[in-house]
């Protein structure tokens, strides 16, 4: 792989003579901002990221888990970007280095975007609903192995990259015609959910462990993978790439803000005491930059190792990832980034602490629990539904709830069960949380609208 081909700044769905003339910013940028103000990301700010919202007004949701993860991705693109320029004189007359910093915090700032309600247990959720679930019933007429493993193995990465290229702005072709290089960056997965004999080989790699594409846009992300130059795995029939370079520092921004920011929140929380929690961060932070430490009250010396951590650690990974450059541009790096720095054992320390003390809280394990009952309920009352309305004989009460389904989703139903499938849990996986209980509610009669509880 080249620097100056997966840089590449075109825009997908766009003819490179109708790019938009010069405004004050790259095209990654715009990117950038298309991201900020679609309707997707918005939607963002009522996701959970480990906690129930209403629990606490500091702790994250996805969308400032986003916002942290895109800052510190962007200084992370800005030193790599440097380094490699400092060597490479010939692509310095075409990039600077604030142009890997745009690609990566661009990509940062989308990496949730295809998160469900209730986050990672509300992908098993829907993956659960077809595996086991009453979604089972659909798989001989799917009749289809590679978009059955979609919907059995329904990952957030791939739903994320088809709200990028086909949900936001669905008339036009690439949805909200993001460039190449953004779009290779955040795809941290690059390959289809079913690539046959062999990928047993790779389940313990952890760029191959998920799949970053559904069928319906695997020839849009095919159109990714050639304009960036990517390394294919395997045939030229199977969809299936090497990372793009970029998408090992999206992933080690989002792994550093994820470790150290949902400590913090747990801290916060009074899930784990004020020692515990500087003792874990204190190996991270280098002792020769602390200062003023002892005049601040807890919270804020928490939140300084927390800043001072989060330095140290982009400066590692930039180093890292320099050292491993060569590897990286052949496709042969298979790890992510944060499991080779000097400083990992310290951060499977700060893991361990947090699965046990922050992740398996009450809190947090009645919402996985009700995650799966929501989401699965949802599905199922608008997949039949849907496909009632189809074959046009509604119920009575589904033809109240298709009235509950957007235009977008009504309009056009496509014959292929596959995509009708895919176009509810569009509407599902789209929900906000609060949007999605107060809706499972009401469908199931638990509420009434005006408030009213039934008895």
């Amino acid at each position: 792989m080249h620097w100056e081909q997966l840089l590449n700044s075109n825009r997908i769905g766009i003819d490179e003579s109708h790019l938009q003339k010069s405004d004050g910013r790259s095209q990654f940028q715009k990117d950038f901002d298309r991201i900020v103000f679609s309707p997707a990301f918005r939607r963002l700010q009522d996701k959970t990221q480990v906690f129930p919202l209403p629990e606490s007004d500091f702790v994250h949701t996805r969308l400032t888990h986003s916002l942290e993860v895109s800052v510190v991705g962007r200084s992370l693109g800005n030193l790599v970007g440097e380094r490699i320029l400092e060597r490479d004189k010939k692509l310095k007359n075409s990039f600077t280095k604030f142009h890997f910093g745009e690609i990566v915090a661009a990509a940062c700032l989308a990496h949730d975007i295809g998160n469900p309600p209730f986050g990672h247990s509300g992908e098993d959720a829907i993956a659960e609903y077809f595996k086991n679930g009453n979604g089972k019933e659909f798989e001989q007429q799917v009749n289809d192995d590679k978009k059955w493993n979609d919907l059995i193995k329904y990952e957030g990465n791939a739903q994320g990259f088809r709200i990028l290229t086909t949900l936001q702005n669905p008339d036009v072709r690439g949805g909200l015609q993001l460039t190449y290089a953004t779009l290779g960056a955040f795809t941290k997965y690059p390959r289809e959910s079913y690539a046959g004999r062999g990928v047993d080989d790779f389940k313990e790699k952890k760029a191959y462990r998920k799949f970053g594409f559904f069928q319906v846009e695997k020839d849009l992300f095919r159109e990714v993978a050639e304009a960036t130059g990517l390394v294919q795995r395997k045939g030229n029939k199977d969809y299936w790439w090497s990372r793009h370079p970029v998408a090992f520092l999206v992933e080690a921004a989002d792994d550093i803000c994820y470790r150290i920011m949902d400590l913090e929140d747990g801290f916060r929380l009074g899930l784990i005491s004020f020692r515990e929690t500087e003792e874990l961060l204190m190996p991270l932070v280098n002792k020769d930059d602390i200062q003023d430490y002892m005049g601040r009250d807890e919270k804020e010396r928490i939140g300084y190792l927390r800043a001072k951590a989060i330095s140290e650690l982009v400066n590692e990974l930039a180093d890292l990832f320099i050292e491993k450059e060569e590897n990286i541009l052949s496709g042969k790096l298979e790890e992510d980034l944060l499991s080779m720095i000097p400083r990992k054992e310290f951060l499977k320390t700060i893991t361990k602490v947090s699965v046990n003390k922050i992740y398996r809280t009450r809190s947090v394990v009645e919402r996985e629990v009700a995650g799966y009952e929501v989401l699965g309920g949802l599905l199922g009352t608008f997949i039949s539904a849907y496909n009632e309305a189809y074959e046009g004989n509604l119920s009575p009460k589904n033809r109240a709830i298709i009235n509950l389904l957007p235009n977008r989703i009504t309009n056009n139903t496509p014959d292929d069960l596959y995509l009708r499938l895919m176009r509810v849990i569009d509407f599902v996986s789209g929900m906000t949380d609060s949007f999605a209980v107060s809706l499972f509610r009401k469908i199931r009669g638990i509420s009434l609208p005006g408030g009213r509880v039934t008895k």
